[in-house]
């Protein structure tokens, strides 16, 4: 084999090989340290090996599979037909021929937009390759006879989320884009990609939890949530905003608007572009806002009742001291929305019509076709959830966040794995993803009471089979018009899930249809101009929300204008605006106030 002669060998060549050397020395030395890191932090915990109980359903899948053969070696005659058919396309091409590929990715798979991916032979071979077989692994999963429903959707969901983590994305020598920063920068994105994970694993206490933006551009009251406002009441469990008006007059009747306590109010006042709040007190709603509390240890025995007494009807009375209106029209978002519809009946129950319309985003009440987070609600994980909130006091945010995130693993999970750890670059500073990770605890019994009532038994729309205030929840008692929003794309409440909440009520319900999903379906400013919401103006009863979408019509653009105009009539009369610090209740400070600042406390076995 011939030599290369040393003496073509460049000074900038020498210093290449230079900075390659140093950068991969800095890279076994952090490896170590990394290693260490996380030996040392497993060595005080007690983890369950199995945490999301997906053992059992994939040896029953296995099981039942292994029970025809036939069908296992019809599977596999299909796979290496497929990647014979695969090598002779590939071989064409490489003979200067046209070819089509076998299989392309799906459209919004963001994961192989690079240009090297179909441009270059070898890379468009692997990514091919690499679709063939999760399209295989996945089609046969799903073609296991023998599973009951529940079982089918945990092996199709962990077999999806497997699939997307063997993607050659993720991995070093099969992402053109990483090898082709690591040649550019001579290593030193692997550099700083190690710094970046062991950073990511002290801040995570031996869980690694890769950061989704620049957390340090952000803060609350600061750059979001900065629609002015006063807190005019609080107690244990929330603080309640007053917004100040920006209009002369305003609706007689505020507006309370409910949000998760999963998350924090202020998805809804990100940025003054986007804020739902902001824009609803520009249409002239006096609008009021529950803050939850972050909660820790000290609030363990806070009940989802508690948030019903403690939290929308201590708001309404505060609304009432300080405005002197008894009756109000209100918002609910999400599980908001389920705490909203359960308060309603029990208003009904002792007589209130305090509530006099009511709008819900986004939220489920029958949770039969409540999507994959159905998944994590088995007998097994609920208990396994319930372990750790008894040792912690609550269920730390951080693991409802990891759970959240698992639903969209390859937006969510995988594309910071690579940005912040393969091309060793900072997170983008997204307010979005910020709000994202402002995670929020869950009090244990409240936590429970949800899990095990609304998505393992289903009680809020069977009349009379759940209990709030000692009284039966029975939302067909409940008769005052209300406005539902669902999200076309939405996988944490379903378009499907949430359109069977128009049978459930006693009154006029209005069903509307937004695009895109879970936030960007309720967060769309209509000066943003983006995607589209349907309705339906005929007036008969569908089965289904397919049968519903079939005959409605689509609209471009915003539906909060349309929302507004069903609102306004709902609202009562124009009156003077109201200034919060004017009002009967005494301001305790400005919004957005102390309890959405409080970050998530780590429970008591990572301390």
């Amino acid at each position: 084999m011939p030599h290369k002669d040393p003496s073509k060998i460049t000074p900038e060549m020498q210093e290449a090989s230079k900075e390659f050397a140093e950068n991969f020395a800095k890279i076994a030395a952090q490896s170590q340290e990394l290693v260490t890191e996380f030996l040392n932090a497993q060595k005080s915990k007690n983890q369950d090996p199995d945490p999301f109980n997906i053992g059992k359903a994939f040896t029953d899948m296995t099981t039942k599979m292994m029970a025809n053969p036939g069908k296992v070696m019809e599977a596999q005659a299909t796979l290496w037909k497929n990647y014979l058919d695969l090598w002779q396309n590939t071989a064409l091409r490489a003979s200067g021929k046209e070819t089509e590929p076998m299989v392309k990715p799906e459209p919004g798979d963001k994961r192989f937009k690079s240009e090297e991916w179909s441009q270059n032979q070898i890379f468009d071979y692997i990514k091919q390759s690499y679709l063939l077989t999760a399209n295989w692994i996945q089609d046969t999963v799903a073609d296991v006879d023998g599973l009951d429903a529940t079982e089918r959707k945990k092996t199709e969901f962990y077999t999806k989320l497997y699939t997307d983590a063997l993607s050659p994305t993720n991995f070093f020598w099969s992402n053109p884009d990483v090898l082709k920063k690591t040649l550019d920068s001579k290593g030193e994105n692997l550099v700083h990609g190690l710094e970046n994970m062991l950073d990511d694993l002290k801040r995570g206490k031996g869980q690694l939890m890769p950061k989704m933006t620049d957390e340090t551009a952000f803060e609350v009251g600061k750059n979001v949530a900065v629609t002015p406002g006063k807190v005019v009441f609080e107690n244990d469990l929330m603080q309640l905003l007053q917004y100040n008006p920006t209009t002369e007059t305003v609706y007689k009747k505020p507006l309370l608007i409910t949000p998760p306590w999963i998350n924090k109010f202020y998805i809804l006042d990100l940025k003054s572009e986007n804020s739902f709040i902001k824009w609803c007190v520009e249409q002239g709603y006096t609008v009021f806002v529950i803050s939850w509390v972050n909660p820790d240890e000290t609030h363990r025995e806070k009940t989802f009742e508690s948030y019903m007494s403690e939290g929308i009807l201590a708001a309404l009375d505060a609304i009432e001291t300080t405005t002197g209106e008894k009756e109000v029209t209100a918002i609910g978002y999400c599980i908001g929305g389920t705490l909203m519809a359960t308060t309603l009946s029990y208003l009904a129950a002792i007589g209130e019509k305090r509530i006099t319309a009511c709008t819900f985003f986004a939220t489920q009440l029958d949770f039969e076709d409540a999507g994959d987070l159905l998944l994590f609600t088995d007998e097994e994980q609920i208990q396994m959830i319930e372990r750790k909130m008894e040792e912690a006091g609550f269920l730390e945010g951080r693991s409802m966040a990891a759970t959240f995130n698992m639903l969209r693993s390859n937006d969510l999970i995988w594309s910071f794995m690579i940005n912040n750890y393969l091309l060793g670059k900072a997170p983008f500073p997204f307010d979005l993803l910020y709000w994202n990770s402002d995670a929020t605890n869950m009090p244990p019994k409240m936590h429970s009471f949800y899990l095990r009532n609304m998505y393992q038994k289903n009680l809020v729309s069977k009349p009379g089979a759940l209990t709030l205030g000692g009284h039966p929840v029975d939302l067909t008692t409940v008769t005052i018009p209300v406005f539902i929003q669902a999200s076309k794309e939405d996988h944490i409440a379903p378009f499907k899930s949430v359109f069977k909440n128009t049978k459930l009520f006693g009154g006029p319900a209005e069903f509307m249809l937004a695009g895109s999903g879970h936030i960007a379906g309720v967060i769309n400013h209509p000066d943003a101009g983006k995607y589209q919401y349907w309705t339906n103006a005929k007036k008969k009863k569908y089965a289904t929300g397919e049968d519903w979408l079939a005959e409605a019509t689509e609209h471009p653009g915003s539906w909060w204008p349309h929302w507004n105009k069903w609102l306004s009539k709902k609202s009562g009369a124009k009156v003077p605006a109201r200034d919060p610090s004017k009002g009967k209740l005494k301001p305790i400070e400005d919004a957005p106030g102390r309890y959405v600042k409080v970050r998530a406390k780590p429970g008591k076995s990572d301390d």
